[in-house]
Order: structure tokens, then sequence, then C-alpha cells
């Protein structure tokens, strides 16, 4: 008989569902638990916050802040595989500009790399960077 306890550990579309349900929920603390310290998210340059990003709480300043600070979001779907290269996300959703209240329909492809139990890396595609940055333009804008 083995005294050994197994614990149960969470596959990596378990680790990227608990994140986006986070994210719908707009619950920080649990958005932070499922990235590691040191996570790497690389986002579209075109956006006010492309580029590479290392560090859970600067995902959450440089990323969320800056496209909560434009706009509400809303999740209205996620879509979790498991992949070669990791967990595949699909989050559709609608963002809402706080100066205008237009309204853009959004949709991202994630690749993640989950280890531990967090998400290490997250590389994000979507179909149409340019309109969603001519969004942000005219949403700090006041136009439409």
């Amino acid at each position: 008989m083995s005294n050994r306890i197994e614990t149960a550990t969470e596959s990596p579309t378990d680790v990227v569902r608990g994140l986006y349900e986070a994210l719908r929920k707009g619950d920080v603390p649990g958005v932070l638990a499922k990235l590691a310290p040191g996570v790497i998210v690389d986002e579209p340059n075109q956006l006010p916050y492309g580029g590479v990003h290392r560090g859970r709480e600067v995902f959450v300043q440089s990323i969320l802040g800056v496209m909560m600070g434009y706009a509400d979001v809303a999740i209205t779907d996620a879509q979790v595989f498991e992949g070669p290269a990791g967990a595949v996300g699909i989050l559709t959703g609608t963002l809402t500009a706080h100066t205008t209240g237009e309204e853009f329909a959004l949709t991202t492809v994630e690749i993640h790399q989950v280890e531990d139990g967090t998400v290490r890396k997250i590389d994000v595609y979507l179909k149409n960077p340019h309109e969603l940055a001519a969004f942000y333009v005219r949403a700090e804008a006041g136009t439409r």
C-alpha cells in the first residue's frame, strides 16, 4: 500500500477556461491566479495595447486597463481546444465605447502555453486588428 497522495491537476484547457471565466466576470484576482507571474502576452502591434507584455500585473494594467479604459467588454462566448502547441481559445464578445456607445464585435484566437497550472504565454490573433485600432481611435476622440 502506498502512502503517496495523488492530486488532480487541471488540464491546459481547464486552466484557459478558468482564465476566460474570470475575465468574463471581471474577476481580476481570478485572472491573476491563472497567469504565471512572468506571463508573456503578445498582442497585435496596431492596437493601443499592442506589443509584447511581460508579467501578470502588466497584463492587467497595460492590456485590460487600456481596453476597459476605452470600452466596456462583454465576453459572449469562449471555446477552448487542446492543440499541439497548447490550448487554443476562441473568444467572442462586444466592446462598447464609453464615449459614444459604439459597439464593436470582437473575435480573437489565442494560443496559450500552459505549465504547472498557469498560463505562461499567450499569442493573440485578430481577424481585423486595423478595424479594432480604428474603433479605439474613435472611442478616444468621442466620434463614430
